[in-house]
């Protein structure tokens, strides 16, 4: 398992079911969603798995921790650990994903941006609490803002990803507009403990 090193019964178990539908997929958009969202809600449900090492905060940064990646880079697996009142700039993906929200809340509003004028918020606020999930995909919608929703306390999300996400060129768009910047995330190191 490309990621961590531990051998985590949860994780194996999450990665075993999204490589089975990534593999029985004949799409380029998943028509498996649905079954991975329930595969996500599976592995959100308990709070009992995640090392130490890949839920640290950073005082400034929200952190993304590479959990696995799959050796053809077809999906890839992170946690994203938010410290208090952090948030994403304004962003895509360019390929599908699912979060579940593993520890405290996060929201997400929607944004349609075309690279050129100011980026729109569109539909409600979302905020996910433990246990809930939610997609994005370029079919589906691919731009959003995520906040942790607390100002006082860290908050964790699980995402799976149809890449590796921490290698894919992805785009900013700034709030006032413009040309969209390119940018690639990378993973944040594991915390030594």
């Amino acid at each position: 398992m490309a990621g961590l090193k531990q051998d985590i019964p949860a994780l194996k178990k999450f990665v075993a079911q999204v490589e089975q539908l990534v593999q029985s997929s004949t799409e380029q958009e998943p028509d498996f969603m649905p079954r991975l969202g329930e595969a996500m809600r599976e592995l959100v449900a308990k709070d009992d798995w995640l090392p130490d090492s890949v839920a640290v905060p950073h005082p400034q940064f929200y952190q993304q921790y590479c959990l696995y990646v799959d050796p053809q880079d077809r999906f890839s697996v992170v946690s994203f650990v938010w410290g208090p009142g952090q948030q994403t700039p304004i962003h895509d993906h360019t390929v599908w994903g699912v979060i579940g929200q593993l520890r405290g809340a996060e929201t997400g509003q929607g944004y349609r941006a075309d690279g050129e004028n100011p980026p729109e918020p569109y539909g409600e606020i979302e905020r996910l609490e433990p246990g809930d999930i939610a997609y994005v995909s370029p079919t589906i919608g691919d731009v959003h803002k995520v906040a942790n929703a607390y100002d006082d306390r860290v908050s964790i999300s699980i995402h799976a990803y149809g890449a590796n996400i921490g290698k894919v060129n992805r785009h900013v768009f700034p709030p006032e507009g413009g040309p969209a910047k390119a940018f690639v995330s990378g993973y944040s190191d594991p915390v030594e403990q």
